[in-house]
């Protein structure tokens, strides 16, 4: 059964609602740690992003729950590890026992949907009197043909707390980012309307209605996951940039940049930035572009398929262009919301993230010294290696379930993850390791069977 909020915590949040701030999340998708111009890629143009990193605070060790998108969505949307919620590949993922030919192993079980029951961050605030919506990519309502009794509609984003729900189905990507999009979620526009500039009218036209706040948008971008599509005018600015290897993805980085800012614009006409937390940040490390000077991409547990950017603009709470080093996770946004609209915690829900708000208004109370992964599946490309992994201060170690070795990085020095110290290190190689198996039996998460 889902948590209700008792009748007078409920009274309490609307006789207060003018006074809570509204909340703005926006999700990239495949969006990597490097790809924006503001994280180091001096060869595309994000001045939208970039201003909110300097009117915010920019976090430069930031992950993704999960190095693929649907664990990290779910993990957003509760506050639980993908282990916790055995949500560990995303949907479809591949047949179930899927193994490569020559791999000793069949990845995890898991499951491809968020379950009713879970209680979601929209559903919290919605209780508090927010008004909701979700626009963009959802990924959380897939069925299998073997879950019986199950209907994708009823898995929905309207099924899950929010009010309005824009585009958001079981799609991955968008079967095309040009009208028509034949998303069952999304009414088509004219031939040739822009995906990003369609969901960003969308969520202006929310930000308009509900200006008397307080509301939460969730705006999850199908940008920029494949496939590769982009207006041509802004294709041909690229490719004029010899040293870019992809001027279509480039194009779809700036085009998903110019109608954020279009959409903070709205923000700034309607009077509401004062009393608006923004938070941008990406579901997993990037595929498309080019990640160095991290190692791997999106579906591996190296940094470069899990370290993601993360900005956040609260005026008056957060000090404008401040940079945070904290390793902080997509978990970690859950108890963040709850604590910034001021709700308790969700009763009889472990929550697998900690609250940012000391970290964002620069005061003491936040700790933790480490962060667990859990990604015992294939990825879509077959190019990775099941594990788990652990970041500790500087250190992180990998655990790979295919012939149980162990890799040990320190970030500080190898932030490229070239030089394994697992050998050299063995004390904390093996400390480490026996930590990282203790969170595993502590979350119950499934692991990889041997065929």
């Amino acid at each position: 059964m889902k948590f209700i909020i008792p009748c007078f915590l409920a009274l309490a949040a609307v006789c207060t609602a003018s006074e809570k701030p509204n909340i703005v999340v926006i999700m990239a998708d495949d969006l990597g740690w490097r790809d924006l111009h503001c994280y180091g890629n001096a060869l595309v143009d994000t001045p939208a992003l970039d201003q909110l990193a300097m009117e915010g605070m920019r976090f430069t060790s930031a992950y993704a729950a999960s190095p693929v998108c649907t664990p990290t969505r779910a993990a957003m949307m509760t506050g639980q590890s993908p282990a916790r919620l055995h949500i560990t590949n995303h949907a479809p993922g591949n047949p179930d026992g899927f193994a490569l030919k020559d791999s000793p192993l069949h990845e995890a079980e898991n499951i491809r949907h968020l379950p009713l029951v879970a209680v979601t961050i929209a559903e919290r605030l919605s209780a508090a009197g927010y008004a909701t919506a979700h626009v963009g990519k959802w990924h959380l309502s897939h069925v299998t043909r073997a879950e019986k009794g199950l209907v994708e509609k009823e898995l929905r984003p309207e099924k899950q707390g929010f009010d309005l729900n824009v585009g958001g189905c079981s799609n991955g990507g968008p079967p095309s980012y040009f009208a028509p999009y034949r998303n069952p979620a999304l009414a088509d526009g004219k031939p040739g309307e822009y995906l990003p500039e369609r969901l960003a009218d969308e969520s202006i036209a929310f930000i308009r209605q509900h200006k008397g706040g307080p509301f939460f948008l969730n705006w999850w971008p199908y940008s920029v996951h494949y496939p590769m599509q982009a207006r041509e005018a802004l294709i041909a600015k690229y490719r004029k940039r010899t040293e870019i290897k992809d001027p279509i993805y480039a194009a779809m980085i700036e085009a998903m940049d110019t109608v954020i800012g279009r959409f903070l614009t709205a923000l700034d006409e309607a009077g509401l930035r004062d009393n608006t937390l923004v938070l941008f940040k990406s579901d997993n490390g990037g595929y498309n572009g080019d990640n160095r000077p991290l190692r791997g991409f999106k579906g591996m547990l190296y940094e470069g398929g899990i370290r993601v950017p993360w900005i956040v603009r609260w005026p008056g709470k957060v000090k404008p262009g401040t940079m945070n080093e904290t390793p902080v996770i997509s978990t970690d946004c859950y108890p963040t919301l709850l604590e910034v609209a001021s709700l308790p915690p969700t009763e009889n829900h472990t929550l697998d993230g900690k609250s940012l708000l000391p970290l964002l208004t620069q005061s003491p109370g936040f700790e933790r010294d480490t962060l667990y992964f859990h990604y015992p599946n294939y990825a879509f490309h077959q190019k990775n290696r099941l594990g788990s992994a652990i970041r500790e201060g500087a250190f992180k170690l990998i655990r790979n379930y295919d012939d149980d070795s162990l890799e040990l990085y320190d970030l500080s020095n190898d932030i490229g993850e070239k030089h394994n110290l697992a050998a050299q290190s063995l004390e904390q190689t093996q400390r480490m390791a026996g930590k990282l198996d203790a969170w595993l039996r502590e979350m119950d998460a499934r692991p990889p069977v041997k065929r």
